[in-house]
């Protein structure tokens, strides 16, 4: 039932690495990045909790978060092999609001299934599975435009990157659907016993009386989250540009020296996907050691440290020991802000609060795409490399912010 995620994320990993070069070969300035990769957090922001709410509603024949799996499994499969063949800006800018918003359909259900058909104390361990599945199709999916330029010749490398990605998402979802059988509604309810509906018509009044009331951790754990996915916003937006211009010398997205540089981030994403992986094994033992804010101050600094060196790199093939620190930063982002906010909140609300949490995570790359362009052209003088530099400082500032959040462990 977590097989599906390793498509999904070669979808979302495809989408990181190679939306800001489809867009640029399309024409785009600098400037107009970070705009066009708004359909990112926002779509996020608008499906995930829509596609969640119905889900929990849905029975049928394909059960109660199949349903979903397909329909956004479809429509992801098209917007892939749309992608690469955007002959306009605006079509490529169109088919990221329609790719976004279909990965988001697919990966909301797959998230409450493991609640659904797992007892508590295996849980912690169906995650983990989905994220070992995250984590590999990540690699491989960044990874995917460099393999088929230098291991095969292929010189149209995304584009064919691209519909490997629309084949594999397709078929790691469907593997899902027909080999898992969802408990229904009667068998969920007998395991569970019966619930307290009291709050059901509350509706949007009792989200806001939750967001207005959360609790002290949330708060300060906000401004952790904050800080730590703008600077992961101005990474994914603005590596391409800054390693193919600093690093090979071109700001030509048709030039042979433009495609090895971006071909060559591609490895990069894979890498500090890669480290993340081998990190996330690691940060239990820290965290014990350290304690969690402690762990994480550390694991974020890493991460700020990669992003800052970059400036002081001229190797290409050095970054690979930058996306380590990334990496590292990464595995704990994913974890540790999670594993100190849910010992802090009442287990009868803990969906609705995870769901209010994702808004310090949406919000910032919302703002991110917002300010940016203008940032970069301002402040930075058009140089996207400075933007790296940024999200790195961002990032350390994020790990002293954690040291701020009430938590013992």
């Amino acid at each position: 039932m977590c097989f599906g995620f390793f498509g999904i994320q070669f979808g979302f990993a495809l989408q990181n690495a190679n939306v800001s070069r489809i867009f640029q070969s399309l024409g785009a300035s600098i400037d107009d990045l970070p705009i066009l990769w708004l359909a990112a957090p926002v779509t996020g922001l608008l499906v995930q909790p829509v596609i969640g709410y119905f889900s929990d509603r849905t029975w049928g024949r394909l059960g109660r978060r199949r349903p979903y799996f397909l329909y956004g499994a479809i429509l992801s499969t098209l917007a892939l092999l749309v992608m690469p063949n955007s002959p306009y800006l605006w079509v490529a800018a169109g088919t990221l609001w329609v790719l976004d918003a279909s990965i988001n359909i697919t990966m909301e259900p797959f998230r409450a299934l493991v609640g659904d058909m797992l007892p508590d104390r295996q849980r912690a361990f169906g995650f983990a599975l989905q994220s070992l599945f995250i984590g590999a199709g990540a690699v491989i999916a960044s990874a995917l435009p460099w393999m088929l330029a230098n291991w095969f010749a292929i010189e149209d490398e995304v584009r064919f990157a691209f519909y490997a990605g629309a084949v594999v998402f397709l078929g790691a979802v469907l593997w899902t659907i027909v080999r898992t059988r969802e408990y229904s509604p009667q068998e969920l309810a007998a395991f569970a016993g019966p619930q307290d509906a009291s709050h059901s018509h509350q509706g949007l009044l009792s989200i806001v009386h939750d967001i207005l009331h959360m609790p002290r951790v949330m708060r300060q754990l906000a401004l952790v989250q904050f800080l730590s996915w703008f600077a992961l916003f101005a990474m994914w937006i603005y590596t391409t540009a800054a390693v193919t211009s600093h690093h090979y010398g071109t700001t030509d997205a048709t030039s042979a020296a433009f495609n090895e540089g971006a071909n060559w981030v591609g490895v990069l994403f894979a890498t500090y996907n890669g480290f993340a992986a081998l990190a996330a094994l690691a940060i239990p033992a820290l965290a014990a050691w350290l304690g969690r804010k402690g762990a994480h101050l550390v694991n974020l600094c890493l991460g700020g440290l990669g992003l800052i060196s970059f400036a002081f790199i001229d190797d290409p093939r050095m970054l690979l020991v930058s996306m380590v620190g990334v990496g590292i930063a990464w595995a704990s982002i994913l974890s540790l802000p999670y594993a100190m906010l849910s010992g802090a909140l009442p287990a009868q609300k803990m969906g609705v609060y995870m769901g209010i949490f994702n808004f310090f995570i949406v919000i910032p790359q919302i703002l991110a795409a917002s300010v940016l362009g203008a940032m970069v052209r301002v402040w930075f003088d058009g140089v996207t490399l400075y933007a790296l530099v940024a999200g790195g400082v961002l990032m350390i500032l994020a790990g002293v912010a954690a040291l701020r959040v009430d938590d013992d462990t």
